[in-house]
């Protein structure tokens, strides 16, 4: 039945003009045309489709059999399969681009990763011919071409480990490939534009750019600034050591190559302001802006994995390339995203390890990001999830910190003790600061920073209690225990005679502002906490035969629900808390009375 429809309005149309059939003619010729490929009569379809008197037939309606010709082309295992293969490939050479680019768009859309690689990897070659046959008229449709690729491959799965890319398990890398030899006549015909433009620049002073040179320009680029954020931006790639044969390295590195193709300079995109929009002449006069992540992935190639390194001018110090960097580290730890944080981290401690310990200066810490990386590096240390890179947010901190110079260094210590607003982070950087008295007192490394009038404001900071007496000293432990440490090293390495660091002309006002309104707290809190243990243990007694479950209130806040026993060695853990606070208290009483008496 579908096939004779298909003969009869084929056989009705051979006497009409070209361009001059009816909407029925088109839905006929689709429905039974279709219709005849998925009952299995390809044979017969390919006979009708290469007839001669049938050419202006299917130059104008033969596009509309790609939905069923490219389904059994998927499936492979199809008996039809040789036949369908022909009718498309003649149809590639026959239909009208611009319908058959419909056409490809549509069957492109898919939402399973394996139909997605399969649709990839079959079409991509075809639709290339079809945009190259469009001459110079191809920038635009191109483009929407390579945004439907990016939207495709964003669907797939990424690989994590080395063996899932040596596998391909995902169909990406593969796909990958398929989309670099997709775009590369188009890069080369850009990059000829290019090279053309600037010679005719050189002959013609002020000629102006052809626009359609300019729109294929336009879109490649565009097209290498979406896959710099997806996927490169979230994959984590393998360096050589690790896999020799990478295909995910390889496609980043055709990418920054077809940069540099389309004539955009690498370290210029790297080094300029990010928050600027560069112009882009002769494309509808419109602005092309260079976002923000796709930059940071970008220096993040470089400078991690040394992809085209070599483009880049030795000239450039790296103090330089860690100022540069910092605005793409500082958005890169500013996301929540595991991988963009991973990321921001190894390009913060390569572009530190580069720079000579003690060389970076105080003025920079007048530049915003030098002071915006480290909150966002605290909050990597504190709320991150995932313990490793926790771990390496403190490793790479503390490699930023024995970059600055001494007075940078004690600008930097005041700024993280104002802003940080966590214990542990307060109790890392005032150990820093004990070891750089250290350093200060030992002989010939003195410095008007870390000793006298420099350090004394320093010291106050340290040496204080953020809520006085009334400060929860389980909170502030970290904090608490490190300024005592700093207080107890000061009282036995400074002298009374000497006064390098002006401990001792201050004694009397850390022990009003610090131990008294300590030792208070460490009583208080102690009597709330054996008032709260004498309450669970007679609670515990009275409803032993029932093991209930406790809730306990500490301040304001209560417990996580436990049982009384697990209440009960909470309560002990916090006491010997306060016991050892108090402990180190007396010890220094006891060195500060010694020493005065000498």
């Amino acid at each position: 039945m579908s096939l004779e429809q298909l003969s009869d309005v084929v056989q009705r149309c051979q006497a009409l003009p070209d361009d001059s059939y009816s909407t029925e003619d088109h839905d006929v010729f689709t429905i039974a045309g279709r219709t005849c490929i998925e009952e299995g009569h390809s044979a017969q379809v390919l006979s009708i489709v290469l007839d001669d008197k049938n050419q202006d037939i299917v130059r104008c309606m033969g596009w509309n059999l790609l939905p069923p010709l490219i389904q059994v082309l998927l499936k492979k295992e199809d008996k039809n399969l040789p036949a369908c293969l022909a009718i498309f490939n003649h149809l590639l050479q026959t239909c009208r681009p611009k319908e058959l680019l419909i056409g490809l768009w549509e069957q492109l859309e898919h939402d399973d990763p394996d139909t997605i690689a399969e649709s990839l990897h079959l079409l991509l070659n075809p639709l290339q011919k079809v945009l190259l046959s469009l001459g110079s008229r191809k920038a635009s449709s191109l483009g929407m071409s390579l945004s439907s690729v990016l939207d495709q491959l964003a669907k797939l799965p990424l690989p994590h480990t080395k063996e899932q890319e040596e596998d391909d398990v995902f169909s990406l890398c593969r796909c990958c490939t398929d989309l670099t030899d997709f775009v590369r006549p188009f890069v080369q015909e850009a990059k000829l534009n290019t090279l053309n433009l600037h010679e005719r620049k050189e002959n013609m002073a002020g000629e102006p750019a052809a626009g359609n040179e300019d729109e294929l320009r336009t879109e490649l680029l565009k097209f290498c600034m979406k896959t710099l954020s997806r996927p490169l931006l979230e994959v984590q790639l393998k360096d050589p050591d690790t896999l020799a044969v990478s295909p995910l390295r390889n496609f980043a590195t055709e990418i920054l190559k077809s940069l540099s193709a389309i004539g955009e300079s690498l370290p210029d995109l790297v080094y300029q302001p990010l928050l600027k929009r560069k112009q882009v002449l002769g494309f509808l006069e419109e602005e092309v802006c260079f976002p923000k992540e796709s930059l940071a992935s970008l220096a993040h190639l470089v400078f991690v994995h040394h992809l085209t390194a070599d483009t880049f001018p030795s000239v450039f110090s790296p103090v330089f390339s860690l100022r540069s960097n910092m605005e793409h580290i500082n958005l890169l730890l500013s996301r929540t995203e595991e991988s963009r944080i991973q990321k921001g981290l190894e390009l913060y401690e390569k572009s530190l390890v580069r720079v000579e310990d003690g060389s970076l200066h105080a003025d920079l810490l007048e530049i915003k990001p030098f002071l915006t990386v480290p909150q966002n590096l605290v909050k990597v240390m504190t709320i991150c999830p995932k313990h490793d890179l926790r771990t390496r947010g403190l490793k790479v901190l503390q490699l930023s910190i024995d970059k600055f110079d001494t007075e940078a260094k004690y600008n930097f210590f005041q700024y993280m003790l104002k802003t940080s607003n966590h214990s542990g982070v307060e109790g890392y950087v005032i150990k820093n600061i004990k070891n750089q008295i250290d350093i200060a007192l030992q002989p010939g490394n003195s410095n008007i920073w870390f000793e006298g009038v420099h350090l004394l404001p320093l010291l106050r900071k340290v040496l204080s209690l953020p809520d006085g007496p009334e400060t929860d000293l389980l909170q502030y432990l970290d904090r608490i225990m490190e300024s005592l440490n700093v207080l107890r090293y000061l009282v036995i390495r400074d002298k009374v005679t000497e006064n390098q660091t002006g401990i001792w002309t201050e004694l009397y006002k850390i022990e009003d502002t610090f131990m008294k309104p300590l030792r208070v707290g460490v009583n208080m809190s102690r009597a709330h906490y054996e008032r709260e243990l004498y309450n669970t243990m007679e609670t515990k007694r009275g409803k032993a035969k029932e093991n209930p479950v406790l809730s306990v209130s500490v301040g304001d806040e209560k417990l996580p629900h436990m049982t009384s026993e697990s209440q009960i060695q909470a309560l002990h853990s916090a006491l010997h808390t306060f016991d050892m606070i108090e402990s180190v208290l007396v010890r220094i009483e006891e060195l500060t009375e010694v020493k005065e008496n000498l």
